[in-house]
């Protein structure tokens, strides 16, 4: 089990969002990804603390897909230094983890 991941990005934006999630589902790096927001961000930049609104992106996949989805992230996203952070899934239902592995080719 320990090779499933959650990756979650945010962006400034929710079409942006969506179409990373999109993308990400249509090139099966993920079986599946979910949009929400609008969160609010507080982070240090450049030596200031900023606050914006962002929408934050999960993506349900494995660690065969990770360099691709951070190459996908770096092509589509336009921040400078983009959240991208791959979470491992310690425990999930079995019938989730047969459905994820066989979204993706893995089965």
């Amino acid at each position: 089990m320990p090779d499933a991941l959650q990756v979650t990005t945010t962006t400034g934006d929710r079409d942006l969002a969506e179409r990373i999630g999109t993308e990400l589902v249509d090139r099966r790096l993920a079986a599946c990804a979910q949009v929400s927001g609008p969160i609010e961000s507080i982070y240090r930049w450049r030596g200031k603390i900023e606050r914006g609104e962002e929408w934050r992106c999960v993506a349900k996949t494995t660690t065969a897909h990770f360099a691709a989805i951070e190459s996908l992230i770096a092509e589509l996203h336009p921040y400078d230094v983009p959240e991208l952070i791959a979470t491992p899934i310690v425990a999930a239902g079995r019938a989730y983890l047969d459905w994820l592995r066989g979204e993706l080719g893995e089965a």
